[in-house]
């Protein structure tokens, strides 16, 4: 299964109800065409960079999911139905950097703590033969 992420504004005209339930109703297209929420964010309403059908402001709305191609294509067929969403994108997250993500993690978590001086350091003394020879 891909990993998908899909952003959406919502017009800030709707009721917190209404937002709320068209929340949901996206998030279950993604449960119907059976795919996996990993996540989801809900930033709130924050100002547009230019306006976008006469509104300053969105409701911005981000998803991570899992699933086959044919979930992002149905909330997009969803999101061009409503005229309450604004704008959309879509992204497939590559999985060779969800790879190299998780090893750099792991990586971090095992790696001991680095000293953050040395004795050396702390009297102004080079550690680095090539420090010396510049002097």
């Amino acid at each position: 299964m891909n990993q998908y992420e899909t952003g959406f504004i919502i017009a800030p005209n709707l009721s917190e109800e209404e937002t709320t339930r068209l929340i949901d109703q996206m998030a279950e297209v993604v449960s119907a065409k059976k795919g996996q929420m990993i996540k989801q964010d809900l930033w709130g309403k924050r100002r547009l960079a230019y306006p976008i059908k006469h509104f300053q402001e969105g409701f911005y709305v981000f998803f991570t999911y899992e699933g086959t191609p044919a979930v992002p294509a149905e909330l997009e067929r969803k999101f061009k139905q409503t005229d309450a969403i604004l704008r959309f994108m879509t992204i497939k997250k590559d999985p060779r950097g969800m790879v190299k993500n998780k090893k750099k993690e792991k990586a971090v978590e095992s790696a001991p703590a680095a000293e953050a001086e040395t004795p050396a350091e702390v009297q102004g003394e080079s550690q680095t033969p090539m420090d010396e020879e510049v002097k």
